[in-house]
């Protein structure tokens, strides 16, 4: 942690520093330890008796204001599952966000359509959840728009996009929600072409990365989720993200082949639309 390294760097005891605040050890412990969080302004307090400025002060004063603000998946409480809320809250503080999928729509990236499709056909979520869990997603998504934004590097396979699982009309907002949200500077979607043949993506993960804490891999199944911070695991996801990057498409390519699937998409919708009815009927026999 910043402070915990800044008093060593100035020869500084916790029993010190409490002094010097008027603080009793144990709230300076709990503090250090990340057990007790810190509001903005007993933070500037701490930084000025440790003589952090520059953009170290604004990094750590902003992570102050937003400690001892209430994350949204608090409001459901334990309607949840605690996995969810682990993963929303480590979105929220990540700094770098590397989702790759290879059958879904990156969670963050859904409609609000495509997700009540893919939640509803989905039996191993509680019928009584799905309700909770289409409204948490779409919360999830406000992490695009935090103060500190974090960058968002997202790779997915083109049968992603191509897959007509939900349906051809909710595929088509889809993608024109993908190709909408390819252009924010902090987000960068980038597509997998089957021509690529096999390649290190055998399962979706999402590498997350931190300013003071060690990375997290966050895999999701539909029944567990599992969270690795193994150091040598972490170095085997960050060589499999390094490859995804070596085959992908880039950024603008991967654009304008998105533009593409949705003026496809959007040129059939409006051909079904033009059919007399039954022709198509007659078609699908």
């Amino acid at each position: 942690m910043a402070l915990s390294r800044k008093m060593d760097a100035i020869d500084m005891s916790q029993i010190q520093l409490a002094r010097e605040l008027e603080w009793s050890p144990s709230m300076v412990s709990r503090m250090i330890s990340g057990k007790r969080p810190v509001g903005a302004e007993l933070m500037s307090g701490v930084l000025g008796v440790l003589r952090i400025t520059g953009p170290k002060r604004r990094e750590l004063m902003e992570m102050a204001r937003r400690a001892t603000e209430l994350g949204w998946w608090q409001e459901f409480g334990d309607r949840l599952p605690p996995e969810l809320t682990t993963l929303s809250a480590q979105e929220d503080s990540a700094i770098l966000v590397v989702n790759y999928e290879n059958t879904l729509v990156p969670g963050l990236l859904q409609t609000a359509e495509y997700t009540a499709a893919l939640l509803e056909a989905t039996p191993a979520i509680p019928v009584g959840e799905v309700g909770d869990r289409k409204r948490a997603r779409q919360l999830r998504k406000e992490v695009f728009d935090r103060r500190r934004q974090a960058k968002f590097l997202f790779f997915i396979n083109e049968y992603v996009v191509c897959c007509a699982g939900a349906g051809r009309e909710i595929m088509s907002g889809q993608v024109h929600h993908l190709l909408t949200m390819s252009v924010r500077p902090n987000i960068e979607i980038r597509v997998i072409p089957e021509s690529a043949g096999f390649h290190a993506g055998r399962m979706p993960f999402k590498l997350m990365e931190f300013s003071e804490i060690n990375p997290v891999v966050h895999i999701e199944t539909d029944t567990s989720a599992l969270f690795i911070e193994r150091a040598d695991s972490i170095a085997g996801y960050k060589s499999i993200a390094a490859d995804l990057s070596r085959i992908a498409l880039n950024e603008g390519h991967s654009r304008a082949w998105l533009a593409k699937v949705a003026s496809e998409l959007g040129a059939r919708e409006d051909h079904d639309a033009k059919r007399p009815a039954g022709i198509f009927e007659l078609e699908e026999e």
